[in-house]
């Protein structure tokens, strides 16, 4: 089986340093011509200890998403709890994948009680590709 050509990986937050409360807002993802699209969450050292880090994914058919609203957990495939992660989290993977009929999807991870340097970073992957190969 051939994964390499049925995939598509895109930059959803690009490797951050967050050192406050400030959320990490995730490029946006164009669902067509895929059959499945997942987050992928990578942190890296967490030097506060008390902070938490909520992800949220919202969906919309403008492709800026000024119609955007919160998925319904329905077309989420893992939750957006289990998708977050806190200060003890240091060099951890998360992912939360999305079933979901709107064409356009966002990710936003939000600290709070953060008041230290937190790595992360975060990629779009799409499989079930409709045309092949990607490149």
């Amino acid at each position: 089986m051939d994964l390499h050509n049925s995939i598509k990986v895109s930059r959803a937050i690009s490797p951050v340093s967050v050192s406050d409360n400030t959320a990490a807002v995730s490029q946006i993802l164009d669902t067509a011509n895929f059959n499945a699209h997942e987050l992928l969450i990578a942190t890296g050292s967490i030097a506060d200890a008390d902070a938490t880090f909520a992800v949220l994914i919202e969906e919309g058919d403008n492709s800026a998403l000024s119609d955007a609203s919160a998925v319904a957990d329905a077309d989420l495939l893992g939750t957006e709890a289990t998708a977050g992660f806190q200060f003890d989290d240091d060099n951890e993977t998360r992912k939360i994948g999305y079933i979901g009929a709107k064409r356009y999807i966002r990710a936003t991870i939000t600290p709070t009680g953060n008041a230290s340097a937190a790595l992360i970073s975060a990629l779009w992957l799409q499989a079930g590709a409709r045309v092949e190969p990607q490149s």
